[in-house]
């Protein structure tokens, strides 16, 4: 019966084989017993598909990549699960990996698996306590901040990700990066990247004033709430998630990424807070003062970190945007990925303006 039941999953397009993940999972050392009952697709980044599996009444996190596989997409699941196992025992808040599966053809891509987390990590109406007391607000940027600074104090080399990116002239191959990103869209019908304004303004600022207080270690390349998880029980991370765009690299420019999605009287207009409801939350200033005290770094050339995080998201998000103008993606996404991406610029161009 378990297993006629197990073979009744929905396989989500041909994303899971049953048979042979129940083989599979069998020969590790997971909680649980015999083959899956139950599976409910969880919302998650676009990038990846990420399941509640339960067995033997326990519950279980799968995560692989999504339906459609890019050329590095194995690579890059397996290079998350990395990072998330040699980040067990330090202080930043993840979800525990249990096993990884390096091999494509059990489920048809590489994936882990991983304890569930308790929580909610989404962007819109807080759920809970949080929607009601403005001091649990107040401690989700702190607690957003501290598992950044957690994660930039980590050793890397230590951890054995030494390997993990380029980290010389990090710092200075930043714009062109970006940039040269942002141009090879050129070569989609009926983009123009010159719609994103204040580029090349931005960029030299960049260039000509790089920071003299360098470091390098681990960046999660997406530090904001919707990849964060908090706990319903305490204003508290349960975990970060989401760690596919983890590289090496300046931490500072997570919290970089962290101001740029904060919302605050004198900010541009256009943008709406990421959560609500948003009194409560810390200022800017607070949280760059908060990293410091945690980091003991010099935090006077924040507004390169910030204004670079601007800048990079920027040239991404105007990926979208070009691919709907190929009609690769719905018109009206992507004029709202666009009209984010010029909210940063112009938020850029503020911040070096002083």
């Amino acid at each position: 019966m378990p297993e006629q039941m197990a073979e009744a999953l929905d396989d989500f397009g041909g994303q899971i084989d049953w048979a042979r993940l129940n083989e599979w999972i069998a020969a590790q050392d997971v909680p649980g017993s015999g083959p899956v009952t139950a599976v409910r697709k969880l919302t998650g980044g676009l990038q990846n598909s990420v399941f509640l599996i339960t067995r033997g009444g326990e519950d279980l996190i799968l995560r692989r990549p999504g339906k459609h596989l890019k050329p590095k997409s194995n690579e890059t699941m397996l290079r998350e699960a990395r990072v998330l196992t040699a980040l067990e025992g330090s202080t930043v808040p993840h979800p525990r990996v249990l096993a990884t599966c390096a091999d494509p053809d059990v489920i048809g891509a590489c994936f882990f698996l991983m304890e569930p987390l308790e929580g909610f990590a989404q962007s819109g109406e807080l759920p809970g306590q949080y929607a009601t007391d403005a001091g649990w607000r107040r401690a989700m940027g702190e607690e957003l901040v501290k598992a950044a600074a957690a994660l930039g104090a980590v050793d890397h080399v230590a951890a054995g990700l030494a390997d993990l990116g380029k980290p010389d002239l990090w710092h200075e191959r930043q714009v062109e990066r970006w940039r040269s990103q942002l141009e090879g869209y050129a070569a989609t019908p009926g983009y123009d990247p010159g719609e994103l304004p204040h580029v090349d303004e931005v960029g030299r600022w960049l260039g000509d004033n790089l920071p003299t207080d360098r470091r390098i270690g681990l960046v999660h390349g997406d530090m904001q709430f919707p990849n964060v998880m908090f706990s319903l029980k305490a204003p508290k991370i349960s975990g970060v998630l989401d760690w596919e765009l983890v590289s090496l690299g300046d931490p500072l420019l997570d919290l970089g990424w962290i101001l740029s999605s904060w919302s605050e009287t004198g900010d541009p207009e256009g943008k709406a807070p990421m959560v609500r409801p948003w009194d409560g939350f810390l200022s800017r200033r607070e949280l760059v003062e908060l990293y410091g005290t945690l980091s003991g770094r010099n935090m006077s050339e924040m507004p390169w970190f910030f204004a670079l995080a601007c800048y990079k998201l920027a040239c991404l998000l105007e990926g979208t945007y070009a691919a709907s103008k190929a009609g690769k993606v719905p018109a009206n996404v992507g004029e709202s990925v666009h009209g984010y991406a010029t909210w940063l610029m112009t938020k850029a161009r503020q911040i070096i303006a002083g």
